[in-house]
């Protein structure tokens, strides 16, 4: 099957970009806005419309395949490429991929992934969302070219011996932390509810005050409103490095932070994403692996999650090798082509390191569909729900989707 085409189209994403360094340096909201200057390079606003590039890959049958470029909601932030905006990168997409995707031969995905995702232009990478979305077109190019869903040629291609099964599925809830959770419950979410504690004042507390109550708020919820006593969701928060600042980085004091969280949320096991951010790849793994230590050796049952300075496919193996947290969030479009996911988790998984096949609020129905047959194909810990922070839509989109491909793929069984 030959491609005989490649057409690009500006979208928009299920959510926004947010300069990170701005709202840590103290931007409020106003509304859904943010006061305040940006400062992050390319940003015009604290908050402004997430932008995305489908790639549409027309095949020589008249099907079209397709992937969407997306970039995370934090973009520039922690190590990662610049603000990815659409009119910049079209004439990028037209010019360095088209050419050399259209009459290529559609046979397998790892490979031709590979090549586009390693391609230089003036001896420099691509931007992850580029490769991103790319990837996903190729991934659904070969799908569609073999009649199979996505999921089985990841699964074919990475991870034959096992098989395709549903994965836990993590909501976020963005700022509205309360309503939202109700939301969750109804539906019976796996994981929940991320909560947003991007600053110390407003939302931890100077010491850890305001989460502790949260969380205790949010087991007694979950046990007042669960159907059944089967319901037993993890508690993942994701707290942007604000237990970091509000204990000065002190490794027992964080712990015993987290002592006091642990006990808040039984009877339900509780993940922490993100406990510091020390604005630097080598320190990061060294503060999350002495903290893991730490939290290991006295028997804490929490759970430490790495996300910043753990971007690329290198960065997931050398925070897996050193056992830097008990889990690492697989930041989906940070890694470029989507070939990188399955390596990652599948490497993880390998090492003892959860796998959480996750990416951002940022994306688009598109790659979250793609993303989701990854974590189902390798066997992912838990994927996310997205785009948006709204639950209902990113969880109907995740869900279905794994659905969809567990009745394709038990119908050719």
């Amino acid at each position: 099957m030959k491609i005989v085409d490649v057409i690009c189209s500006e979208g928009k994403t299920g959510f926004y970009f947010d300069d990170q360094r701005a709202i840590k340096k103290g931007a409020k909201h106003d509304g859904f806005t943010y006061i305040g200057e940006p400062v992050t390079d390319g940003f015009i606003k604290v908050r402004q419309a997430g932008e995305a590039i489908s790639v549409m890959i027309i095949l020589e049958d008249g099907q079209v395949a397709y992937g969407d470029c997306a970039a995370v909601q934090y973009s520039g932030a922690g190590g990662r490429d610049p603000l990815f905006l659409a009119k910049d990168f079209i004439p990028v997409i037209e010019k360095e991929i088209v050419p050399k995707l259209v009459g290529r031969e559609i046979t397998e995905f790892k490979a031709l992934a590979e090549e586009f995702d390693r391609m230089m232009v003036d001896r420099k990478r691509l931007h992850t969302a580029i490769r991103y979305g790319v990837s996903q077109a190729i991934l659904d190019a070969v799908a569609k070219a073999k009649k199979i869903t996505m999921a089985e040629v990841i699964r074919n291609e990475y991870n034959p011996d096992e098989e395709i099964r549903r994965v836990p599925i993590f909501t976020q809830s963005g700022d509205d932390r309360y309503d939202n959770v109700d939301k969750m419950i109804i539906k019976g979410a796996d994981v929940m509810p991320h909560a947003l504690i991007n600053n110390v004042e407003d939302k931890l507390g100077l010491k850890g005050e305001k989460l502790l109550a949260y969380v205790k708020w949010l087991s007694n919820r979950v046990l007042k409103l669960r159907s059944c006593q089967e319901y037993n969701p993890i508690l993942h928060i994701d707290v942007y490095g604000t237990i970091g600042t509000a204990f000065n980085y002190d490794i027992k004091d964080m712990v015993d932070y987290l002592a006091s969280l642990e006990e808040a949320a039984r009877p339900f096991k509780l993940r922490i994403e993100g406990p510091m951010d020390v604005e630097d790849r080598q320190k990061q793994m060294e503060a999350l692996r002495n903290l893991r230590t730490e939290i290991d050796s006295r028997g804490i049952n929490v759970e430490i999650v790495a996300d910043e300075w753990c971007n690329t496919i290198e960065d997931v193996k050398f925070f897996a090798d050193n056992k830097a947290g008990h889990m690492v969030q697989i930041k989906t479009p940070d890694l470029g082509g989507v070939n990188n996911i399955a390596e990652a988790i599948i490497y993880c998984k390998k090492h003892g390191m959860g796998a959480y096949c996750g990416g951002t609020c940022n994306e688009t129905n598109r790659s979250a569909e793609v993303t989701t047959n990854i974590g189902m194909a390798c066997g992912a810990k838990q994927v996310l729900a997205k785009p948006g922070m709204g639950v209902d839509e990113g969880y109907m989109i995740v869900n279905n989707e794994m659905s969809r491909v567990l009745a394709l793929v038990s119908r050719r069984k």
